[in-house]
Parts: C-alpha cells; sequence; structure tokens
C-alpha cells in the first residue's frame, strides 16, 4: 500500500486555536472600546434629555401664547398688551471699530 502523499494542508498549526480574549492586549483594547461606547452613550443621552427640557419649554410658551389669544377673543380686544418674551441670546459678539 503506497503512502499518501501529504501538502500544505495537512499540516497541523495553532492558528485558530488561541481565543481573541486570552490575549491581554486584546482584551484591554477591547475593555477601552466598550468604555469609549459607554461614555458616548452618556453623551447622547444626556443631549436627549436637554432636547426633551427644550421642547417642554417651548411647548409651555406656545400655551402662554394660546391661552393670551383665547383670552382676547373672548374680551372682543384686538389689541393686547404686547408680552415681551424671553430673551434668546446673549447677545452674540459684537465688532467694536
Amino acid at each position: 500500500m503506497p503512502i499518501p502523499r501529504r501538502g500544505i494542508k495537512n499540516i497541523r498549526t495553532l492558528a485558530g486555536k488561541v481565543g481573541e480574549m486570552t490575549l491581554p492586549h486584546k482584551a484591554y483594547m477591547r475593555l477601552s472600546h466598550i468604555e469609549l461606547e459607554k461614555l458616548r452613550r452618556d453623551i447622547e443621552k444626556k443631549r436627549a434629555r436637554q432636547i426633551i427640557v427644550d421642547i417642554d419649554a417651548c411647548m409651555q410658551e406656545i400655551e402662554g401664547e394660546k391661552a393670551l389669544l383665547l383670552q382676547v377673543l373672548e374680551n372682543g380686544s384686538l389689541n393686547p398688551q404686547p408680552q415681551p418674551g424671553p430673551r434668546r441670546s446673549s447677545g452674540g459678539f459684537k465688532v467694536r471699530y
């Protein structure tokens, strides 16, 4: 009986047997990636909360304006006393010459 020929495919190696998490540097890289993702999500959550607060403030302004308009319509007066709204900007920057 002839001896079977062996090629490169028959060579036994340890390739692929070492797990990704058994290498310390890969585990540390994965941990740092997870921490950065957690930080990004936390910032995103804070921004979403601030957007909700801003939307609620706009909704209250709308309700106030609506109540004022309904009051004007009930009184029959077309010239309501204008009420200054809250100042939305801090003034921006000013250029002096």
